[in-house]
């Protein structure tokens, strides 16, 4: 559906995006991941064609960019990260005027639309607030219907939930992975677990470069960085516990964390080998008379790839 090679934007001496390639495939929701700075904006500006690249192409469906804009344009629905909304304007009249300006001249059709939009972005009980009166997770439902509004191809979403409380964030997601089932999604976001929850697959770009992009669970391999296990127990001191965990395996580091609670302590235990240790550790203070309230082997989160990949000087 969508492929980029050797993307390039540069602004007076500054590269904003250097050098990007990437497709992405029909119905694949993909998440752009980045700090900030990092290019994830004006990448998706040129994919709208916002900007122009200084260098690279841009090539949609059957069409290329900037030879075919206002055909890959048709194809689009683009949700900035300020939706560009008239505060002054009823929901409602809002979105009727969107319709007319993208040609939607039937009443019946229109009507029709605002139905299918207000069902699915949750936008019933609002259609006769004022924009100025809603909130922003609100104002972003409205953003996402004006996007939708000639059921685009593609949605193009640029921090969505940014500034969203959890429960907004979860409401915005829920309606991404609905509309995902039929459309093909790029969308930008600092919260690393929702693009985790939402998305096929993530690309990570730091300094106008993308230096990841696959499925969450490929990116945990190509890491190498140990799993590590969670242990907290009851009835044991910090240093005997320390010790004798410490005397199971040569390959085991034993690290003291803040304990779950109060009367316990708590480690985070690594392996050089990366072995599954959890059977020796349970046999071992099975031999005393501690309690183990903790036991879990935690794979790498997806926040250590994520800085792993985009550290100073990455």
């Amino acid at each position: 559906m969508i492929e980029v090679q050797n993307l390039t934007k540069n602004f007076k001496g500054f590269r904003a995006v250097n050098n990007i390639s990437m497709t992405v495939r029909k119905g694949e929701i993909l998440g752009l991941l980045g700090p900030n700075g990092a290019g994830k904006t004006t990448t998706l500006r040129m994919l709208t064609g916002y900007f122009r690249p200084s260098s690279g192409t841009i090539k949609i469906k059957d069409f290329q960019m900037p030879k075919d804009a206002i055909k890959i344009k048709s194809l689009i629905g683009y949700l900035p990260e300020s939706a560009p909304l008239y505060h002054n304007m009823l929901v409602y009249d809002y979105l009727d005027y969107i319709a007319r300006i993208k040609g939607i001249d039937d009443k019946e059709t229109r009507y029709d639309r605002f139905l299918q939009l207000s069902d699915l972005c949750g936008l019933s009980s609002i259609m006769d607030k004022p924009i100025a009166t809603l909130s922003k997770g609100l104002k972003q439902r409205v953003g996402l219907a004006h996007a939708m509004m000639t059921d685009p191809q593609i949605l193009i979403l640029d921090e969505p939930t940014s500034g969203l409380d959890p429960n907004q964030i979860a409401e915005i997601r829920d309606i991404i992975k609905t509309i995902g089932k039929e459309k093909t999604i790029i969308f930008s976001t600092h919260i690393l677990s929702e693009a985790e929850a939402t998305c096929d697959r993530i690309a990570i770009i730091n300094k106008g470069r993308v230096v990841a992009d696959d499925t969450t669970a490929s990116l945990k391999q190509s890491v190498k960085q140990n799993s590590f296990i969670n242990l907290s127990l009851k009835g044991a001191s910090k240093d005997s516990a320390k010790t004798l965990l410490e005397s199971i395996d040569s390959n085991l580091n034993v690290k003291d964390i803040e304990p779950v609670e109060e009367d316990l302590v708590s480690f985070e235990i690594t392996s050089s080998d990366n072995r599954d240790f959890r059977s020796d550790i349970y046999l071992k203070i099975k031999e005393t008379d501690w309690i183990i309230i903790q036991l879990t082997k935690e794979s790498q989160a997806l926040e250590k790839i994520f800085q792993e990949l985009t550290r100073e000087g990455a």
